[in-house]
């Protein structure tokens, strides 16, 4: 199944190595970002390159108002969505729990947790049979940190990605009646520029030693599997996981 695909948070990293793939695969992408337009529209121009469709939308998906912008604005310009990829996510410099103040998990939690309800919100509200849809699929990105729980880096931050993981079962149930597959992906230590968000632009260099496989992990091995769970190839797999994390 393709269609029209939003990769929110896809301007960098993970998300646009996944809207590089998904075009490749014959997805119309909608690339969202919150600040950075020249990225963005980089990933736009790549993918237009290779023969691709693909546009920019920017929209802060931690404010309402915007996410329902946002997919106004891609149902005019490209059509209703039929996949979803929640890639937006924030992480602040690493701290103890005890460093931390309501403020910045407040701020960790409004993109991270309630932003992608609202994206699912919305996705489903197009996408449900029960709603006059043709179905579609939503591929959630958590963290392997929600299993770890990243102690004394980001507690919270995993926190957050343990909620996307409890969402993430919790709608694949909910919508299974209503042609929409709801699953996940879990990355581990990956080479992006999110590391530098929390301060250690090397942090997967750091730690790289104790993954099985001894290495970090690269964007494009993570957006693989997102496509590949958004495929008709995974047309019976709903509520489920992938850890793309070197075996950790």
């Amino acid at each position: 199944m393709t269609g029209v695909l939003l990769v929110t948070g896809g301007s960098r990293g993970i998300g646009a190595a996944t809207a590089l793939e998904a075009a490749r695969r014959g997805y119309t992408v909608a690339i969202n970002y919150r600040r950075n337009a020249d990225a963005a529209e980089q990933v736009v121009a790549t993918i237009r390159a290779q023969g691709g469709q693909a546009q920019a939308f920017a929209a802060d998906i931690a404010q309402e108002s915007e996410v329902i912008a946002l997919f106004e604005q891609v149902d005019q310009a490209l059509g209703p969505v039929t996949a979803l990829v929640n890639n937006a996510g924030i992480l602040e410099t690493q701290a103890r729990l005890t460093a931390l103040d309501a403020a910045r998990v407040q701020r960790i939690l409004a993109t991270n947790v309630i932003g992608t309800l609202l994206c699912c919100r919305e996705a489903v509200r197009r996408m449900s049979t029960v709603q006059g849809g043709a179905g579609g699929a939503i591929v959630n990105v958590s963290s392997v940190a929600a299993r770890t729980g990243s102690p004394g880096e980001y507690v919270d931050y995993a926190a957050s990605k343990g909620a996307v993981d409890t969402l993430t079962i919790g709608l694949a149930h909910e919508l299974a009646s209503e042609g929409i597959r709801v699953n996940a992906v879990r990355p581990g230590f990956i080479y992006t520029d999110m590391h530098a968000d929390g301060g250690e632009p090397a942090r997967v260099d750091r730690v790289k030693a104790f993954v099985p496989m001894q290495r970090g992990g690269h964007a494009e091995e993570v957006a693989r599997a997102i496509v590949w769970l958004l495929s008709d190839d995974a047309s019976y797999t709903t509520g489920g996981f992938i850890d793309v994390a070197g075996g950790r």
